[in-house]
């Protein structure tokens, strides 16, 4: 069913189950611990205790301040309004204007009872108490997203190894036909996983996963280089040996496109690659010279797009180290 998410459910039955418990200890204006439950719900862990925490604090203080402000100055329509002119910069000073709505509910009971005594702010103290405690407990459960990121990292690799494929066969066969689809999929496919992993961390609370977010962000940056790439490999026409040593090496790096640390052994072969450019003779016309430079500056490239991924090994084992001295 369309909209049947799993925020939907937790919505349901955290709120059904906030009223009934409100009415099992008979507390008045029960439906009020439905609508906390319902307004704390979020998409992460992290947004759901800071919207929690903003309207827990923001209905205490209501309920204290407005029973005091109702008892001194009656219990009217325009008490109402100057409290609400009043209330707003408050909530505002302590970052919790978020909870304004529900704060307003309780002031509203209060108006409406036209009356404040113990009993009435203990009954919504209560109310108030169950529909946090509800959300807390629906909101501890947040369904993994690692598979779908897994997912998402081998459709991104898929991309990868398709470019890096083309690459060397226009380097081979100028006449090839490319449309390049994939490097614009592979860009919509690594913002749909950073979106992801980004409320991942935002569900670890304690200790920050932040893992997959580097891998999409190294990812992120390769695809810029080869992006930058494109117009310069569509350029090459002219057949040289070093086009043929360059695109063999295109053609493995496209074979070896995966999580897997393996930068050491491609920049090795790369450096060989190198090697056998410069033992090659100097260019003989300015055509050819001008198809050499450019080579040149696409071997950088792509070494600058390896040196990416090997950052992202050094950064992910610091952080590990730091995990292990902490």
């Amino acid at each position: 069913m369309t909209g049947m998410g799993y925020r939907t459910l937790k919505t349901a039955v955290g709120a059904g189950l906030a009223i009934w418990l409100a009415d099992l200890f008979q507390l008045q204006f029960s439906t009020f611990a439905g609508i906390i439950v319902i307004m704390c719900i979020e998409r992460t862990r992290k947004r759901s205790l800071e919207t929690i925490k903003g309207k827990f604090f923001s209905c205490l203080l209501s309920l204290l301040l407005g029973g005091l402000f109702l008892e001194v100055f009656g219990y009217n329509p325009i008490v109402f309004s100057v409290f609400i002119l009043l209330f707003v910069p408050l909530l505002v000073k302590f970052h919790i204007q978020g909870g304004f709505v529900t704060s307003m509910v309780v002031f509203l009971h209060l108006y409406a009872l036209k009356e404040t005594n113990f009993q009435i702010m203990l009954n919504e103290f209560y109310i108030i108490l169950i529909g946090i405690g509800i959300a807390i407990l629906v909101n501890s459960y947040m369904p993994s997203v690692k598979e779908d990121i897994q997912n998402f990292k081998e459709e991104i690799e898929q991309r990868f190894s398709v470019i890096l494929y083309e690459f060397s066969a226009y380097l081979r066969n100028h006449e090839r036909n490319w449309n390049g689809k994939e490097l614009i999929e592979a860009e919509d496919i690594i913002n749909q996983a950073k979106n992801m992993a980004l409320r991942d961390v935002e569900n670890h609370l304690i200790r920050k996963q932040y893992e997959d977010l580097f891998y999409l962000e190294m990812r992120e940056r390769q695809l810029e280089l080869l992006k930058r790439m494109l117009p310069i490999v569509s350029s090459l026409e002219l057949q040289v040996k070093q086009k043929e040593m360059f695109a063999d090496f295109l053609a493995f790096l496209s074979k070896n496109v995966h999580s897997g640390d393996t930068t050491e052994l491609s920049l090795q072969k790369l450096e060989d690659c190198w090697e056998m450019v410069r033992k090659t003779e100097l260019p003989a016309t300015r055509e050819e010279f001008e198809t050499r430079a450019n080579l040149f500056y696409l071997m950088n490239e792509i070494e600058n797009y390896l040196m990416i991924k090997r950052k992202l090994f050094h950064t992910r084992s610091g952080i590990l180290l730091s995990d292990k001295k902490s």
